[in-house]
């Protein structure tokens, strides 16, 4: 499964939900849907956007955990 670790670059760079939105210019309330791990999927634009206003590379928000339940 693909953990969504926004939270964290968000934290390590001090920067709120409401100020990644502005800077991204997407709503708050989608943002907020990928911060919490609800999107089901993420444009790459969009990737784009937040990895410039944060100043990270998409690697520092998306990670790959392997499914506990699979053989």
């Amino acid at each position: 499964m693909i953990v969504v670790n926004l939270d964290v670059v968000m934290a390590q760079r001090k920067m709120t939900l409401s100020q990644l939105a502005e800077k991204v210019d997407i709503t708050l309330a989608n943002l907020s849907i990928l911060k919490n791990n609800k999107a089901k999927a993420v444009r790459f634009s969009t990737l784009e956007a937040i990895c410039a206003a944060l100043d990270c590379q998409p690697g520092d928000i998306l990670e790959y955990v392997p499914d506990k339940e699979a053989p």
